[in-house]
Order: C-alpha cells, then structure tokens, then sequence
C-alpha cells in the first residue's frame, strides 16, 4: 500500500519515515534516510543540477571523526552521527582504526543556513569491543526524526532519544553486535508514530525489537533467524494497518507493528542482503546483490510463506545491487549492480527495463543510494563525482559533478538544498543567489 497518509482535512497527518507530522513538514524535509516516503524522493526539493567547489556551494563543513551515516534534515537543523576517535595516536580514518582506539559516539545538530555547529552531544566514549569494514566506520546508522524526537543508533554503543534541542530523553543498551568478520553494523533504526523499530541480526542471537520513542522502554521483541545484517527496516501501511518489512538473507519478513506477530515471509533473496525495501502502492520492493542478484515485487495483504507464490508480482535476477538501495520515482525503478556504476532503469508495475545495466559516465563505485527531486536522479560516486539524470526510463545524463572529497553517505535533499557528506567535509549544495 502507500505509506501511510490521512485526508488531507484532518489536521494531523501520518507518514511512512516519521511519527506525527504534518503534510508539509513531511515534504519540505528530510526526517530518515530514504527521506519522507521512504523511497528516495523529496516532493518538493529543487536543488541544482549542476555544481563544483566555486559554484553553487554554500557551505563545506568538515566533519570529526568517520562516519557513512547520511545526515537528515528539519526545518533549519541538520543532524550528523560521527564516532571521533579519542585517544593518542588516533587518526580519524576508518580504514585505520581498530577497536583498541576509544570513540566518542557522537550527535551534531548543524545550522542550515551556514554549516556551524548548533550542538554537540557526546552520547556514549567507549572501545569497540570489534572492528569494521575499512570502508566505513561505527557510526553507520542514520538517525530519524518526527520533528520532536531524534532517534540516533550507534548499535551495540546504545540507542539514544534527544530533543531537537539536544537534551538527551533516554538511551537503551541491547548488547554487543558481532558481525560477520568483524564488518561493523549500519541497519538505522525506523521510526512511526510512537514506535521505533531496530534491527538486531548479527552471529549471536537476532531479534527485531520495537521501544517507545517517548521513554525507549521495550513494546516487544521478535527472534529471528538470519546472519549478519545491514538492512533498514521499512514501515508501511498494509489492510489499513502499519506493518514492518524488513530484507534478509534467509527471509523478508512482515511483522505487525502493533504486536510483532510475523505476517508473511519469502525467500528468494542472496547473502548479505543490504538494500532496504523500498514502498509502491499495494506491494514491496525488496533487492540484493552479493553472490547473485534478486528482485522482488511482493504483493501485500497475504500471509503465510510466499515464497514462489503468486504475490510475487514479478522479478529480475540480475544487476541488483549489493549495498546501494534502489530509488523509486512515480513508476520508474533506478538500482545499481553490485556497487558499480552499472544502472537499471525498469517500470515497477511490470519490471519491463528502459535501461539495462548502462554504465554512468564519470563515475567508479557507489555505495550511496540513489535520490531523486524535481524530476531529476542524483547519484553520487565514491570517487566525488555526481551524476544527474533525467528522470526517465531511458539514461540521459543532465550533468556530472565533482567535488575534492569521496562519497559513501547517501545523499539529502529539501528545499533548494542538496548535502552530501564525504569523508572529511558535509557539502551544502544549492542555487547561488
């Protein structure tokens, strides 16, 4: 189904990333990862197409530390999570740190308009009990908000709740992650209404569990059956009620969020299946791409196991992407395979491609999930450069774009804004006047 949207009359408003808003706070900001409506669009963004370090910048701010969180955006607030390494001999390279180096697990609120530090909060200093993948870091998951509440997770180094204004609400401890050889953790956490929902799939024991966002206390907890994980749980309305879909090696899963209670299940997918789902209208979108492809377009309302049912709509299986999540604008499907620059452009009613794993010109490797605004796909690279599509199933470039920093975040966008986050700087990218 949609996410999950009132009549425009009442007065309050749900949506799919966040808890209660507005309408037009929804869409004029950037409350989660995979923005509004969880599928990588702003309904209203307009930032350029084109851009450099001496056009169309209006602040690069460095960043401490090392982090592939993607910063999120309200109203004139920008929220970055970062571990700053603490210590002698630190050296705020991801690719250098190990778990013998001390974090500061950190949250930074930055002001819109000019990139400065509004505040700062040190949520949590500790070793790592284990180290990361050299391409990224500890601070992988990105924080979500309603407007009131901003849920930031650094995994196994807590769970924290903190107004806008940076006064901490609660934190929770659920243990220590350990990750298939040791490649860190980045499933961010999904936030509805009073909800929040976290992922907890490692080589120990696994669970989904849901904590209230006013006091963190636990609603329920859910053991699963899965590997390592790096997934985002995806909140959707489904007969009317919200539903957790959540990707996995062994298993997407639907869970009801009022209770947990499993919904339906499917197989299909391959090992280390990253992507998070991605909505369309009365089905889900679910990709991976390690040691194979798969996608699948899952009808909702069913129950039980639909692996090789008829709710499966219809499915490719080649070109998926490993870490990048795909990007859905109206009926236009973009996903990368693997984490090149290899793009697919199909039709999500009927998997029918326009464009079948053409290259993209100027870029390397992606890590970053594509996003899309004002009719136009941004997808940046992990050696700076950006390319901007049409959107359209046919690829056709508008632009590329290169900055002096390298990309792994995904990317945000609201209003004429446009910020990427590289290794060592966040780039506000928009319309000079």
């Amino acid at each position: 189904m949609k996410p999950l949207r009132l009549p425009p009359a009442l007065a309050v408003t749900f949506t799919l990333a966040a808890g209660i808003l507005s309408a037009a706070d929804s869409s004029r900001n950037w409350p989660a990862w995979r923005g509004p409506d969880h599928t990588g669009v702003s309904p209203t963004a307009n930032p350029p197409t084109r851009w450099s370090e001496q056009e169309n910048l209006r602040w690069k701010q460095p960043i401490p530390g090392a982090g592939t969180a993607t910063p999120i955006l309200w109203n004139d607030l920008v929220f970055v999570l970062t571990a700053i390494p603490d210590g002698d001999g630190a050296s705020g390279s991801p690719a250098k740190e190990s778990p013998a180096t001390r974090q500061k697990f950190t949250v930074l609120a930055l002001d819109r308009t000019t990139g400065k530090t509004r505040w700062e909060r040190i949520a949590r200093v500790q070793v790592p009990h284990e180290g990361h993948h050299k391409d990224h870091g500890f601070a992988s998951a990105s924080p979500v908000t309603d407007g009131e509440v901003l849920v930031a997770s650094f995994g196994s180094y807590g769970i924290y709740g903190f107004t806008l204004k940076g006064d901490l609400l609660w934190e929770k401890d659920l243990g220590d992650m350990r990750t298939r050889n040791g490649f860190g953790e980045g499933s961010s956490p999904a936030l509805f209404d009073n909800t929040v929902v976290v992922l907890w799939d490692h080589e120990g024991d696994d669970f989904i569990v849901a904590l209230d966002r006013r006091t963190g206390s636990e609603l329920w907890r859910v053991n699963r059956e899965e590997p390592t994980g790096w997934s985002t749980p995806l909140i959707l309305s489904s007969g009317g009620k919200p539903i957790v879909v959540v990707n996995g090696t062994n298993k997407v899963r639907a869970y009801d969020l009022a209770t947990g209670r499993l919904l339906w299940e499917a197989g299909g997918q391959t090992a280390n299946a990253i992507p998070s789902p991605v909505p369309f209208e009365d089905r889900v979108i679910v990709t991976s791409g390690f040691r194979g492809s798969a996608l699948q377009v899952i009808r909702l309302g069913r129950s039980g196991d639909l692996t090789g049912s008829d709710a499966i709509v219809w499915n490719r299986s080649k070109n998926t992407p490993y870490v990048p999540s795909p990007l859905l604008y109206g009926t236009h499907l973009f996903y990368l395979s693997g984490n090149t620059a290899m793009l697919s452009i199909v039709d999500a009613t009927t998997g029918t491609p326009g464009t079948d794993a053409e290259r993209l010109p100027g870029i390397q490797g992606v890590y970053a999930s594509p996003v899309g605004a004002a009719g136009r796909v941004y997808i940046a690279g992990r050696d700076g450069n950006t390319v901007v599509l049409k959107n359209a199933l046919k690829l056709e470039v508008l632009a590329t774009n290169k900055l002096d920093d390298g990309f792994d975040a995904s990317p945000a966008l609201s209003g004429a804004d446009l910020l990427l986050r590289g290794r060592q700087s966040l780039y506000c990218i928009s319309e000079s006047r």
